[in-house]
């Protein structure tokens, strides 16, 4: 058995087995009770929060970046080719219920990046560099003493690990597979340029790196969803038989057909768990790593924003995603359950949605999706360098983070040219490992979520007018 063979088992059997899977509901869950369904109570109230005027009381708070330029930093690493490959992955190999599951992992996944956030912010601390620094290692050790340390260790070495898998290469795979299928560029010119353009953003810091992802993602994002929004209009009689496929293949099997080898419902679980996760990154801990360099004078304003950006990932462009390929019959090989259109088994991940799209508007909605791709993916390993850094900078000091850069452009070239399988197991086995510490973490200070929400709608809320 291969090393490949061997991390698949390992996350099937153990690091997304039962155990992890209860632990990540679980922890959404009570956060949910504890914060009685804040993430739908307060829902509309987080995005004026997040895309409104930022207020004077925010302006002359302490922090580097408005609300919006960190949640657009954040969504550069959320809103990426986990919305495009990750859900195509996630239909093929878990068939239509693995959407139902990455909604279930979306709805309770911002309570959690709720908590994140709001943790981030009020056990932040300022670096050497004179820029706040946060994340779950600061919120374990300061929050929960130094006993604790060992944990926050753990967790920043696996986030700067992860960093290099889930937000890196993973990233420049899709990229250089959809530039191959859809423009003909050999993937190693395309690990060259996207290096290249990486290098320059996040040589410039953190300011370079919040300008460029808050003028990217909001044209990218219009970009994609208009030209799904196109194929689901054209196709409206679908829609409902698609979520009624969805809703039924959550808790029933996928039968075995003369192409296609079947579906249990346990890979349906699986699948969209863990690429839900890929896709909104709730519980992993990654929001609460930009959201302490926000400017808020409250620990829960930058949780209310930071959440919304689980309710856009998931709710709106997963879903939207997913609908497409439902009804194109591009999550199958077989030709899928609602349109009965035949296409190539032997397209995945990326290029399976760029087919999907141009089965029905042609070039153009190849051309849509292939450039979605392209700046999804370099957004998000913009993105993702900043947790990295902050992740290596814990460990090793901020001087260490100018040698993290390089290694981090070294793994951007190498996943442009390495194997689909070999990427997407490196990423699920990184994504595990700097999950659990950041779950244990938030179970343990639940209380302090619980009594700063309630501070603030208590004596900050109401008080404001709102």
């Amino acid at each position: 058995m291969d090393i490949i063979e061997m991390l698949k088992e390992l996350n099937a059997n153990i690091l997304w087995g039962v155990p992890t899977l209860v632990l990540l509901f679980g922890t959404g869950l009570i956060l949910t009770f504890i914060l009685k369904g804040l993430q739908f109570r307060k829902l509309i109230y987080a995005f004026k929060l997040g895309f409104g005027k930022e207020d004077a009381n925010d302006a002359n708070a302490a922090g580097d970046v408005s609300h919006f330029k960190a949640l657009m930093t954040s969504l550069s690493a959320t809103v990426g080719n986990g919305n495009i490959a990750g859900v195509a992955t996630a239909v093929t190999l878990g068939g239509p219920g693995a959407i139902f599951w990455m909604w279930v992992v979306g709805l309770l996944g911002m309570a959690t990046k709720y908590a994140e956030a709001l943790l981030a912010v009020k056990y932040r601390v300022k670096n050497a560099n004179g820029e706040y620094s946060s994340g779950p290692m600061y919120y374990i050790e300061r929050g929960l003493g130094r006993k604790f340390k060992w944990l926050a260790v753990a967790f920043a070495a696996f986030g700067a690990f992860a960093a290099l898998g889930i937000g890196n290469s993973v990233q420049s795979n899709t990229v250089a597979g959809v530039a191959e299928t859809s423009f003909s560029v050999p993937h190693w010119v395309t690990g060259v340029v996207l290096v290249l353009f990486v290098g320059f953003i996040i040589f410039g810091g953190l300011q370079r790196i919040a300008t460029v992802s808050s003028i990217a993602v909001p044209f990218m994002a219009l970009l994609y969803m208009l030209g799904a929004s196109i194929i689901l209009i054209i196709n409206y009689d679908l829609i409902i038989p698609a979520f009624q496929t969805i809703f039924y293949y959550a808790f029933n099997p996928v039968a075995a057909t003369a192409g296609f080898v079947g579906i249990v419902v346990s890979e349906a679980v699986r699948n969209g768990v863990a690429r839900g996760i890929f896709s909104n990154e709730a519980g992993l801990g990654t929001a609460a790593l930009i959201a302490g360099n926000a400017r808020s004078d409250h620990p829960v304003k930058q949780a209310l924003v930071a959440m919304t950006g689980t309710f856009i990932v998931t709710i709106v462009v997963c879903t939207v995603t997913g609908l497409t390929l439902m009804i194109t019959g591009f999550w199958d090989a077989s030709g899928g359950l609602i349109s009965g259109v035949a296409h190539d088994s032997k397209l995945e991940g990326g290029p399976l949605t760029v087919a999907a799209f141009a089965s029905v508007l042609g070039k153009v909605g190849e051309y849509i999706v292939a450039l979605s791709v392209i700046l999804f993916g370099a957004t998000t390993i913009v993105g993702w360098y900043v947790y990295g850094e902050k992740c290596t900078e814990y460990l090793i000091g901020t001087k260490a983070t100018y040698g993290y850069r390089f290694l981090y452009l070294f793994a951007c070239g190498l996943g442009a040219v390495a194997s689909l399988d070999a990427v997407w197991a490196f990423a699920d086995t990184a994504n595990a490992l700097m999950m659990i510490p950041n779950l244990v973490a938030l179970l343990l200070l639940a209380k302090v979520v619980k009594a700063e929400t309630s501070d603030f709608f208590t004596n900050h809320y109401r008080a404001s007018g709102k």
